[in-house]
């Protein structure tokens, strides 16, 4: 999954370098939880990176 929900962070793509300098593909997940959230007034499991949860963007339920 990897995907927030709020602010559309989702998956990095990159290279692992090794010492003699050969090149990997890689990828890096974001920090992504499901949480309860109110939503509309309502309360709603969403998908949501930690920084957005960090920020204050989204209330919990």
């Amino acid at each position: 999954m990897a995907k927030c929900d709020i602010c559309g962070k989702s998956v990095h793509f990159g290279n692992n370098v090794s010492h003699s300098n050969r090149k990997s593909n890689t990828t890096w997940n974001s920090n992504v939880k499901k949480v309860k959230c109110k939503v509309n007034g309502g309360a709603k499991r969403i998908h949501v990176c930690t920084r957005c949860l960090r920020s204050g963007i989204v209330e919990r339920a």
